[in-house]
């Protein structure tokens, strides 16, 4: 089990050196471990032969963008014989089942990092007992290009493989294998003990060193898919790239093999027992191998080797004791006070959940300890006074954690008040306070009048704004701190000592309408309103709007009913005055004018004025009763007439006068390009000002158009679109089609004729 106990707190990841990789799928910067490992199944049919099994485990960088496992990997099968590697098989072997590797109970990671772990069945059948080695070996590029301790490692691949020695073949000896993976990640400047042992079947002797992770391929092949096969490619041939393999280059002299996480952070590996000890000193990744080697009475049978990567972390603590308390002293020390009661349920508010395994409650009552072991405890404690406890999680087991308990038994603490005031007619609200306490003394009162109002005196008056029922709250606090709380409801309908009322005008000319606000408190749309306006108008709602169409002055009446039967009334007398309007009326003659005619008459219809005010819609105005004006221009009028009664009452008319702006053409039959400088030119005669649309066209009797323009100003000279030579003495059809200044389409048609 692997197990990383700091100060034995179980640790979650703060921050760490993701991987950060390329986005080629075919760099496979994602390795981060692997071994082969191998069992003898026996003789093989051929003499002198063995049948063996292996299996080849890979770990990969499942947060990385890399290249996914080989499906199929090509593994090599090679012989080695006095010095002499030689190219024996190829297989080509497809992976098995992915799975994710879980960090272990005591290290919480974030959701970017893991890593995945996969294994590779190797069949090897008939395999001849030579004098010499057989090598099984797999090589990849690339590792993780945020690797802290070796040089370029976003170019340095990763051979992985095993040995089987003459002895081994000949005892049919099957090797060692690891027991754990290492830890996903370990925390910085935190003691570490990973048991990285492995075990062998047949109780051979085993000897652990760390030693250095041997390099395969490289990046050739990622922007060249020919070269991706070469030795220093992403995926080597195994046929052509034969042992021995180069070690990774550590960044010396910080790093090396026998210190892979480098001088400041020292770490060991005992050769009897695997097990690997140290304080990493800094965070990052590190590349490790380790070396297993295997002897039977002195001999060396084979060597099982790894690497893996360390990812070193920033952690902080994750499981704490914790409780639900009034208080907490240097963020360990928990206080609850219950006040008047001995039975208390202690709370627990200790986290992660899902890693606590155990709880111990104890409590010293009078001397004699008290425990428990449930989540949230319950005890009954004698009587009032101090007492002690703790709550110990995870007890004796790596990671665990202690609450410390001070409780405090008070006596009780009760709220209690009364409160009295004038039903019907509206006034403060006396409230009186009744709270007791065992304490010395009650010293705070926290008053809440329902209404968004507060005090803090012991017996306070508060005058309501508006009716309803209120919770009051009263909070009381004793020398003890002790807190109790009592609610009661006021329930406040009463009507307005005096009834105010604000008209928006007290003096207005008929017809006008008149807001009234009522401005007498306490009231709300509860409350049985009734208006009389003194003109037969009546209104049941707290602020009318009211029109008075007829002149005199008004008295006005109020009445208002609680929803209790409170009732209060008031007159207003004479508090409307409305006066008498005139009224605005005119006509004007005559009433159709245009560019040509647009001068007219304007007639006084008014009443009732004395009088007059006029606006000819634009800069110009008059006070004349029946003035007479000339339109300087054609368009739309707004013209206005203001009549003035004797009292300061006016009333106002308008009236919209269009005046139109006159388009007319007629056509002439006929024109004379004799060059006498009479009559030359051929074009509609009339008024164009304002045209919106214009097309003038020629046409021969025989539908051949010898002359077209859009511009009013331009006429025909009896040339062919005014070029060239005279057209021949005749009849010709004129065709005028425009649209007036208000875009209404007319068309005019005219057999014109041409003499010279």
């Amino acid at each position: 089990m692997v197990k990383v106990y700091p100060h034995r707190l179980i640790r979650s990841v703060l921050g760490l050196l993701l991987v950060l990789v390329l986005s080629q799928s075919g760099y496979a910067r994602h390795i981060v471990g692997g071994e082969i490992y191998y069992d003898c199944l026996g003789p093989g049919s051929v003499t002198d032969s063995r049948n063996y099994q292996m299996f080849m485990k890979i770990y990969r960088d499942c947060a990385s963008n890399g290249a996914d496992f080989d499906n199929p990997a090509r593994i090599g099968v090679y012989s080695y014989v006095n010095g002499v590697y030689t190219f024996e098989r190829l297989l080509q072997v497809n992976h098995g089942v992915v799975t994710r590797l879980q960090a272990g109970g005591n290290l919480i990671l974030p959701p970017n990092v893991c890593v995945e772990e996969t294994s590779y069945r190797i069949t090897l059948s008939n395999l001849p007992i030579i004098e010499g080695s057989y090598i099984v070996s797999w090589q990849r590029c690339c590792r993780n290009n945020t690797i802290t301790n070796i040089l370029a490692p976003n170019d340095t691949g990763a051979t992985y493989t095993i040995e089987v020695t003459e002895e081994a073949q000949r005892s049919c000896n099957s090797g060692p294998r690891f027991n754990n993976f290492p830890p996903i990640g370990i925390c910085v400047n935190d003691p570490l003990q990973f048991d990285h042992s492995a075990s062998d079947s047949e109780g051979d002797e085993i000897v652990y060193e760390f030693c250095a992770p041997l390099k395969g391929g490289g990046p050739l092949g990622v922007d060249n898919p020919t070269q991706q096969n070469l030795c220093d490619g992403i995926t080597p041939n195994p046929m052509n790239c034969l042992p021995p393999y180069q070690n990774v280059v550590f960044k010396a002299p910080d790093y090396s093999a026998a210190n892979p996480l480098g001088l400041v952070s020292p770490i060991f590996i005992n050769p009897v027992t695997g097990i690997i000890t140290g304080t990493p000193g800094v965070t990052g990744q590190f590349v490790v191998g380790v070396c297993v080697k295997e002897y039977r009475a002195g001999v060396l049978l084979s060597v099982l080797r790894r690497d893996f990567q360390f990812n070193v972390l920033n952690c902080s603590k994750a499981v704490t004791a914790s409780i639900q308390s009034d208080a907490i002293i240097n963020g360990e020390e928990f206080v609850v006070n219950s006040c008047g009661n001995n039975t208390i349920t202690f709370e627990n508010n200790s986290e992660i959940e899902e890693f606590i395994e155990t709880y111990r409650w104890s409590f010293d009552i009078n001397g004699t300890i008290v425990e428990s072991d449930v989540r949230h405890a319950t005890y009954t404690f004698p009587g009032i006074g101090s007492y002690k406890g703790s709550l110990i999680i995870n007890e004796g087991l790596n990671c665990g954690d202690t609450a410390y308990i001070n409780i405090n038994v008070f006596p009780s603490i009760e709220a209690d008040f009364t409160f009295d005031y004038d039903t019907c007619v509206a006034g403060p609200v006396n409230f009186q306070d009744l709270s007791t306490t065992g304490a010395s003394a009650i010293t705070a009162w926290d008053w809440d009048f329902g209404d968004s109002n507060s005090s803090d005196v012991r017996n306070p008056n508060h005058l309501y704004e508006v009716p309803g029922d209120h919770p009051v709250e009263l909070i009381v606090e004793d020398t003890n701190e002790c807190k109790d709380t009592s609610i009661q409801t006021v329930n406040y309908f009463p009507v307005p000592p005096l009834l105010l009322v604000k008209p928006s005008k007290f003096s207005a000319c008929v017809p006008e309408e008149i807001t009234f606000t009522n401005l007498s408190t306490p009231i709300d749309n509860t409350y049985d309103i009734n208006w009389d306006f003194g003109d037969g108008g009546v209104s049941g709602v707290i602020n009318p709007t009211h029109e008075f169409t007829e002149p005199g002055v008004f008295t006005v009446k109020l009445n208002i009913t609680s929803p209790i039967g409170c009732f209060i009334s008031d007159v207003f007398p004479n508090l409307i005055t409305m006066l008498e309007s005139p009224t605005a009326d005119f006509s004007y003659s005559p009433d159709e004018l245009n560019s040509i005619s647009s001068s007219t008459s304007f007639s006084d219809h008014s009443s009732g004025g004395t009088g007059w005010f006029w606006n000819f819609g634009d800069e110009a105005k008059s006070f004349a009763q029946n003035p007479s004006y000339t339109f300087l221009d054609t368009g739309v009028y707004e013209v206005m007439q203001v009549v003035f009664h004797p009292n300061g009452c006016t009333d106002t008319m308008t009236q919209i006068i269009d005046v139109e702006p006159i388009v007319q053409f007629f056509l002439p039959n006929a024109f004379t390009p004799n060059h006498d400088g009479k009559n030359e030119v051929y074009k509609p005669k009339g008024l164009s000002e304002g045209v919106e649309f214009y097309t003038l066209g020629i046409w021969t009797r025989w539908g051949d158009k010898v002359f077209e323009t859009t511009n009013p100003d331009e006429g025909w000279n009896g040339k062919r679109n005014n070029h060239g030579q005279d057209l021949p003495v005749g009849v010709y059809m004129c065709v005028l089609q425009y649209k007036d200044a208000r875009n209404r389409p007319f068309e005019l048609r005219e057999f014109v004729t041409l003499v010279r």
